[in-house]
């Protein structure tokens, strides 16, 4: 990977958006996706650090699926490298699986990196704080729905977190509205039993 694809812009991402993306990296908490799409900019550098540890996963998994994809096509066209290693040599060659290879673990490298610059730096909002551990899940645990110790705990911190900050963000309005309404409520029916 060439330096300059490391300097490329990354797209903005909004509070909504790690929401949504945290949201759909954990199938078992759906439910909080319509809740938690407040589109806030944030000014956390954690949270500027995990946007570019995203960028440095997505290119990890795809170099990681390109190599699996050409190690595939590699033994149907050969067979095992110890079989025909001449063969495999130039097969090789033509399909550039050597090449994927070094990309995936350069890919490799820049993600454990960039986690490393996360984890070391303090988040300064909620927002930050659940990007570290969504970030941390995603590169450790066994798979998004494991139901093992301690990633489903972990997962509903996360949970926790987000709707926090969404009621944060939207200035308490869920909790206000629900009041209002409540009083509202109590005030209509005490005119109806005046009435009566």
């Amino acid at each position: 990977m060439a330096d300059s694809d490391n300097s490329r812009t990354l797209p903005t991402v909004t509070q909504g958006d790690l929401h949504s993306l945290v949201v759909a990296s954990f199938p078992t908490h759906p439910e909080l996706a319509a809740r938690l799409a407040a589109p806030l900019d944030i000014d956390d550098l954690a949270f500027t650090i995990w946007r570019q540890w995203c960028a440095a996963r997505h290119r990890l998994i795809e170099s990681c699926l390109r190599q699996q994809g050409l190690e595939k096509r590699l033994f149907a066209m050969v067979g095992m490298p110890s079989d025909a290693p001449e063969a495999w040599k130039a097969a090789d060659q033509q399909i550039g699986y050597s090449e994927a290879v070094q990309e995936e673990e350069r890919a490799a490298a820049l993600e454990d990196d960039v986690a490393e610059m996360l984890w070391d730096t303090p988040a300064a909002s909620i927002v930050g704080a659940t990007a570290k551990l969504h970030a941390m899940l995603a590169k450790w645990q066994p798979a998004a729905s494991s139901d093992e110790y301690p990633w489903p705990q972990l997962r509903s911190v996360i949970s926790d977190l987000l709707k926090i900050d969404a009621e944060i963000s939207s200035g308490g309005n869920a909790r206000r509205q629900v009041t209002v309404g409540e009083i509202h409520q109590r005030h209509s029916r005490r005119e109806q039993h005046r009435e009566d």
